[in-house]
């Protein structure tokens, strides 16, 4: 991509000051200034249910199912304002309004983590009822692919579409099944077993409910968000820094991304993490892999082809919409200069303005046409682009004791030469996307609500702790209707910097292939509330999911939604047991080491 600009053998730091260059960069289209989170049409026959003869209000063909309009529509929302799954079957009693009004509003539905229940917080009873409903799915052969505990809020809005009470779910078994495997009696049969099973325990204020889900890895070529903002530079330049979450690809596997998740020291050597997935394609095996001296080397590359390709036209796009911004501005300095020669005085004031906003904005379009050159000319040849080689990688494996989480680590040998003179050691950095005083709000909804958070001034967010899988259950937030919860986020090369929730409760999921299915027991997040968009999807995968008390909570490595990049629920390996994994293979490793900052 753009080799017709120049010959290889251009100077590009000559290149970008001439006017082809700009000619080039002026037939960019526009930035996009909305959310990278599109809000989608609604379409109740979308998900392959193409059977336009029959209506949305009929339901299917089983005793149980329901209604097609309430299948499409009574999720709306839980993926953080994109359209839910679809529903096969549930046990709460509640009724779905049917749209009205001229602009056909639909009920938003948010999904809330789980942190405490009267019965199953004690004993660790939810491990065993979740792992009893695991048999009993598959008894009755039901193709599952998650298990979550959750509950629901909405607004239970009146019909003159004001303000109306705000409604709390009971805690619901949320059960996920591939799409067209189940229908509504075969749910319904295996919701009774379910039911029973909760009688057992004399719990009677749990339902349970399917929807259609898929659990898949979230690795993928990435796209960046367009920018569209007058500090660029910063936005285009973070993939090129140190700060964790860099994308990364294997040498021979440019088409499969992921993101460096954390960093670790062996003496004077430094490693990086990420997941086995993210390097490791299903053709080579799943067998341990250890470096070998005598062997070439598993090379890894800082961006894929298609990411590097992303960067370049992210830049050319910034310095086009500057570019088309600087011409309305030059007329507008020729409309005022006109005026301020004419003894307007307020004109002569909003002139000096004008024109430091323009000596402005000519500099960054002259940095960013700087960055562009030293892109092609340092980073386009992908063997500038290798920053470490594998060094070690157990198989994947599932249901690991004593937990049964899921194993799914690779760690790279990095070269320092590239990372020391600017390394900051395990920070985040919080980029652009959220401005600091709405990350804290989305932080801290309640201002009296504890935090320890504080909003570092340079955005890079130091990691100084794990935070303990026992505390996933206890919360140290309320959000702003006053529900107790525990925020977490993470910075990843597709969804950037985004805020979810951490479940108290453990989730189980299920993936399929042609050799069976891998089961494991993972962390859960869920979206920070029904319109915030999605908290990660395909290319994050191996990225940190970090807390608010500066603390690694786990390693991101799927999600459970619509086949594509559609996640109700984010999955991740709790961070203290995959590094105790870590640290069995490098028994000296030091997480947590300070680095001088670069002068």
């Amino acid at each position: 991509m753009y080799s017709h600009l120049a010959p290889d053998w251009y100077n590009w730091h000559e290149f970008v000051l001439t006017d082809a260059f700009d000619q080039f960069v002026s037939r960019s289209p526009p930035s996009n200034s909305g959310d990278y989170v599109s809000h989608d049409r609604y379409n109740l026959l979308e998900d392959g249910d193409n059977d336009n003869t029959t209506s949305i209000i009929s339901i299917d063909s089983s005793v149980h199912g329901v209604p097609k309009l309430e299948a499409y529509m009574y999720y709306n929302g839980v993926r953080g304002g994109k359209r839910g799954p679809k529903l096969i079957y549930r046990t709460s009693t509640d009724v779905l309004p049917f749209p009205f009004g001229p602009f056909q509003y639909v009920r938003l539905i948010q999904l809330l983590t789980v942190h405490e229940h009267a019965k199953l917080s004690k004993d660790n009873l939810w491990s065993k009822i979740r792992d009893q409903t695991v048999q009993l799915l598959d008894d009755k052969q039901i193709k599952f692919t998650s298990i979550d505990l959750v509950r629901f809020r909405w607004e239970d809005c009146p019909m003159e579409r004001t303000s109306g009470e705000i409604v709390t779910s009971s805690v619901t078994i949320w059960i996920g099944v591939l799409p067209d495997s189940t229908n509504g009696d075969a749910a319904f049969n295996s919701a009774q077993d379910i039911i029973n099973l909760l009688k057992q325990h004399d719990i009677n204020d749990i339902d349970v409910a399917f929807r259609e889900s898929v659990v898949q890895p979230l690795t993928q070529p990435i796209l960046y968000a367009p920018v569209d903002d007058l500090h660029p530079l910063k936005k285009v330049i973070d993939w090129l820094t140190t700060p964790l979450s860099l994308p990364i690809a294997g040498m021979k596997t440019r088409d499969i991304q992921g993101a460096l998740g954390l960093y670790f020291k062996v003496g004077d050597d430094l490693y990086g993490v990420t997941a086995r997935h993210v390097l490791f394609p299903d053709t080579e095996g799943n067998e341990l892999y250890r470096y070998d001296t005598t062997l070439p080397k598993k090379n890894v590359i800082l961006m894929g082809d298609r990411a590097f390709d992303d960067l370049l036209a992210s830049v050319t796009n910034s310095i086009g919409f500057l570019k088309r911004s600087l011409d309305n501005l030059k007329e507008r300095i020729k409309l005022y200069t006109a005026k301020a020669t004419g003894g307007d005085q307020e004109a002569a004031e909003v002139l000096v303005r004008q024109r430091r906003h323009l000596d402005i904005d000519m500099e960054i379009i002259l940095s960013l046409k700087r960055f562009y050159a030293t892109l092609r000319m340092d980073w386009a040849n992908v063997n500038n682009r290798v920053i470490g080689h594998v060094v070690w990688s157990p198989p994947i494996t599932g249901l690991n004791p004593p937990h049964g989480y899921a194993q799914d680590v690779c760690v790279i040998k990095l070269d320092k030469d590239k990372f020391l003179p600017n390394f900051r050691g395990n920070v985040i950095d919080l980029g652009t996307q959220i401005e600091m005083i709405e990350f804290m709000m989305l932080i801290r909804p309640q201002r009296d609500a504890p935090s320890k958070l504080i909003y570092p001034l340079d955005c890079l967010y130091q990691l100084k702790d794990i935070l303990a899988a026992a505390k996933f259950k206890k919360p140290n937030n309320k959000d702003k209707e006053g529900d107790p919860t525990r925020f977490v986020f993470k910075r990843g090369p597709s969804t950037l910097t985004t805020i979810g929730r951490l479940n108290g409760f453990e989730s189980y999921e299920r993936r399929y292939s042609l050799l069976g299915h891998f089961d494991s027991v993972q962390a859960a997040v869920y979206p920070h509330d029904k319109t915030s968009g999605l908290f990660s999807s395909l290319g994050d995968s191996g990225a940190a999911i970090v807390g608010t008390d500066n603390d690694f909570v786990a390693q991101l490595n799927a999600g459970t939604g619509s086949a594509g990049d559609s996640c109700d629920i984010i999955y991740g390996t709790p961070m203290e047991w995959l590094w105790t994994v870590i640290q069995a293979e490098f028994p000296n490793a030091v997480l947590f080491f300070d680095d001088p900052a670069p002068n």
